[in-house]
């Protein structure tokens, strides 16, 4: 205790700090083991789309799981708007407040955030908030995500701005009978909202257990220096990049069917110990509901960051001082309310793709060719077998772009760490029949280093009729190759009827009945680096493991082709 009566702040100890640095972290990752472990939907159960974080008591971002950037990147702001709407002084112990507007949180209102105040007697000592993606938020289409014939974000769904939904530990039963009554699986959703509730249960008790074991001072102390040495870090990091302003613009396929091309652009300013994102050069916002609300543009951008820079970067309210994410009003990545966003979820590549086209530019040997795009369709109607709403809701990854060491991967999430959800669960769970799953030959870009594959699945119908709302992209715009590499194929979006192919956009609505096939076939990723360089065994592996076909080595690998040639000497 000084003169004054204050307590006096303890110097801490380097290894102290770090005990505490990951002692916060595995909280966070045991929230999401609850989470995922007690949910009821494929989504958050399999798919893992879902996240968890925690702030100190002055609502500054101290640790997150290791779960999806998207939510991640929004949490720090998410508190800000819950604390504008509840001040400390007004939350009482094991209150819980929801929300999933999509400006004032990760974009979509599928997304929906529970944050709790910690409290150790009458002393608030922090937060804990968990966020997962609800399979339906209501709306005009079964899974909330529909883009076109959307227009305002009204038709998406039910909207909540922050509201006290947890009282004394309890969810309060007239925000239940509101919020479930204006979905279309009321039983799934209530019960990932209690799986939200039980991971936040996990987090209060276990960062209280920290603040008696290392007292209130020390760890006030460790967390004030564990978010300036996160700050330095960063900025150390970013001083590695060449400064300087990079530029560089892609494009969406379309809002939808018979829209234009959207145009994505972004000038990445690297400066002395900090960095700047611009979006402004893109498009205006959008009439159907892929439009992006600030929080999500300033998620991914900061992700690119860690990409960049150094993985091991904190994600904490002190490493993202060092970083600016700015677009004008109004524009695609800087929506204004009441801009639709429902669909807002196939942009993440792209975001990151666009500051990774800039950024190449300066350290190309940190670069990745562009990804697969990926897809995530909902699929809902009335299942026969039950009378009951069904929602198939997928999330199909195909491969990563070529990088200056080596191949890209296939069929793995890129930009979040999103799972497979398993044929199994879904054959289980709704009436659908999976017929194909494979990679696609030839479809990844050529290069020194080719691009991953792109994934076809096949999925037929078992109901009598649904409804098919498509969230895709790269049917227009090849994935880029980087260094000299090609890019990859186009991807497609395939209704297979009574034996017939019918093509259909990668952002559109149709109306299914039983036996329809849908068949998601997905782009190959940019190939990265002359293919003139690629290897004769590479190539000979590729052909073997059914990568490339014999004719794509003709066409696209000439040195293979000479050195199956008779010496004629």
């Amino acid at each position: 205790m000084t003169a004054s009566g204050t307590i006096a702040t303890p110097k801490v100890d380097a290894v102290t700090i770090s005990v505490i640095a990951n002692g916060l972290v595995a909280i966070a990752e045991e929230m999401g083991t609850a989470l995922r472990n007690s949910a009821y939907s494929s989504a958050v159960r399999e798919g893992d789309d879902f996240s968890t974080g925690l702030f100190d008591a002055r609502g500054r971002l101290i640790a997150q799981g290791n779960f999806t950037p998207g939510h991640l990147g929004a949490m720090p702001y998410v508190l800000q708007h819950v604390l504008a709407y509840y001040p400390p002084e007004k939350l009482r112990k094991d209150d819980a407040i929801f929300l999933n507007d999509a400006g004032l949180g990760s974009g979509h209102f599928p997304d929906c955030y529970l944050v709790s105040p910690v409290h150790e007697g009458e002393v608030l000592i922090g937060f804990v908030a968990s966020i997962a993606h609800h399979v339906d938020v209501g709306g005009a289409a079964p899974g909330s995500q529909l883009v076109q014939g959307v227009t305002e974000a009204f038709q998406e769904g039910i909207r909540v701005l922050p509201v006290r939904a947890v009282r004394d530990d309890a969810f309060d039963e007239e925000f239940l009978r509101l919020f479930l009554g204006n979905v279309r699986l009321p039983e799934i959703v209530r019960g990932d909202l209690h799986a939200q509730k039980s991971a936040n249960h996990i987090g209060k008790v276990q960062l209280r257990q920290m603040y008696r074991h290392v007292g209130a001072a020390t760890l006030a102390a460790a967390i004030e220096e564990l978010l300036e040495r996160s700050e330095r870090f960063a900025r150390d990091e970013l001083r590695k990049l060449p400064a300087g302003c990079y530029r560089f613009t892609d494009h969406f396929d379309d809002a939808g069917p018979g829209t234009e091309p959207i145009r994505v652009s972004v000038a990445v300013t690297v400066g002395d110990g900090d960095i700047e994102f611009d979006f402004s050069d893109s498009s205006d916002q959008v009439g159907a509901a892929i439009n992006a609300y600030l929080n999500y543009t300033r998620a991914y951008s900061f992700f690119a960051v860690k990409v960049f820079t150094n993985p091991n970067l904190p994600q904490n309210d002190g490493a993202i001082r060092a970083v600016k994410v700015t677009s004008r009003p109004g524009s695609f990545f800087n929506a204004t309310f009441p801009a639709p966003s429902g669909g807002r979820a196939t942009i993440q590549v792209r975001i990151f793709e666009a500051i990774n086209g800039a950024l190449a530019q300066a350290v190309p040997e940190r670069a990745i060719a562009a990804f697969s795009h990926w897809s995530n369709p909902n699929i809902g109607g009335i299942d026969d077998r039950t009378g009951k709403p069904f929602i198939y809701y997928d999330l199909i990854m195909g491969g990563y772009g070529g990088t200056h060491h080596g191949d890209g991967a296939e069929a793995v999430a890129a930009v979040m760490n999103c799972a497979n959800i398993p044929v199994e669960m879904h054959e289980i769970t709704t009436p659908v029949r999976v017929h194909r799953l494979e990679l696609i030959a030839d479809s990844g870009g050529p290069g020194e280093f080719r691009g991953g594959c792109g994934l076809r699945k096949d999925v037929e119908l078992l109901a009598s009729a649904a409804r098919v709302s498509l969230l895709s992209d790269r049917h227009k715009f090849q994935p880029y190759g980087l260094e000299g590499g090609g890019s990859g194929r186009l991807g497609e979006t395939v209704l297979i009827r009574d034996g017939q192919e019918i093509a259909l956009g990668s952002k559109e609505v149709h109306a299914l009945k039983r036996g329809d096939i849908m068949s998601f076939r997905l782009s190959g990723a940019g190939g990265f680096g002359d293919p003139q360089k690629r290897s004769l065994d590479a190539i000979r592996r590729d052909v073997a493991e059914g990568y490339v076909t014999v004719e794509a080595v003709r066409h696209h690998y000439p040195q293979a082709a000479r050195s199956a040639r008779p010496d004629r000497s």
